[in-house]
């Protein structure tokens, strides 16, 4: 398999080469109302649960899916924010998901392979309040650029880290939200070990959040027996489990 990663970003800047100019988005942004706020609570495992109509790793999900209804679920399940992806080729995302899932009254974070600035400010007159920005494809000085653009729009900012560099890096752009996805994105391949070998090495300054693979209460429990603040959860949901099921063996 080429690698997933790279092709993804290329596509990406495809997409960002033909947003509008950027007086629109900062009139669009500014309409939007002003980004709710990602809070997580200390001493329990949160759950980021997200919304996607295909994976890669796992074919189609659910195509026909009703964001709304599936973000009010969510809620009402005990989620604190609704991840949601947008990428429109492997992932058949869609921009409008955005403000639909916003509809359930959670933070809403736009889960997408941004490169560029300008996307960050996209991503807020699209109704998003936070952005997924993944280190390994933000080479250089762009993953503090884009840190810097999310905080200019009020958006928070979740740092997807795969290795000990990509964390360094996270570190030493003061990256306060880091996740570590056990998926390789270059060969879909899952490594659930890395949550253990990278969750001591994340700043105590910084929250830590366990993306991909998370699909039994087992799992649910281990990621939780690490001390992770939150986990992003969404192929399991989006086959039926419940974020209660999965809480069931930490509470």
């Amino acid at each position: 398999m080429a690698d997933f990663l790279q092709s993804m970003a290329f596509l990406s800047r495809k997409r960002a080469a033909a947003l509008p100019a950027l007086s629109m988005l900062v009139h669009r942004a500014s309409s939007r109302p002003g980004p709710r706020t990602l809070a997580l609570r200390p001493g329990r495992l949160e759950v980021i649960a997200e919304i996607k109509r295909r994976a890669p790793s796992a074919g189609t999900l659910n195509a026909q899916v009703d964001v709304e209804a599936q973000a009010r679920a969510y809620a009402a399940g005990g989620a604190c924010a609704i991840s949601v992806l947008t990428e429109p080729g492997e992932f058949l995302g869609r921009d409008e998901d955005l403000a639909a899932a916003a509809r359930a009254g959670l933070p809403v974070m736009r889960k997408d392979f941004l490169v560029t600035p300008k996307q960050i400010l996209e991503s807020r007159a699209l109704g998003a309040d936070g952005v997924l920005l993944i280190a390994a494809i933000l080479p250089g000085r762009e993953l503090a650029s884009m840190l810097a653009a999310a905080s200019d729009a009020g958006l928070f900012a979740l740092v997807e880290v795969f290795d000990e560099t990509d964390l360094r890096r996270a570190a030493d752009c003061g990256a306060r939200l880091v996740g570590v996805n056990c998926r390789n994105l270059r060969d879909l391949s899952v490594d659930f070990a890395r949550f253990e070998r990278l969750r001591g090495l994340i700043a105590p300054t910084a929250q830590a959040v366990a993306e991909s693979g998370i699909a039994t209460p087992g799992q649910f429990a281990r990621v939780a027996a690490l001390g992770y603040d939150a986990a992003l959860i969404g192929s399991a949901l989006m086959k039926g489990a419940t974020i209660g099921e999965l809480q069931a063996s930490s509470r």
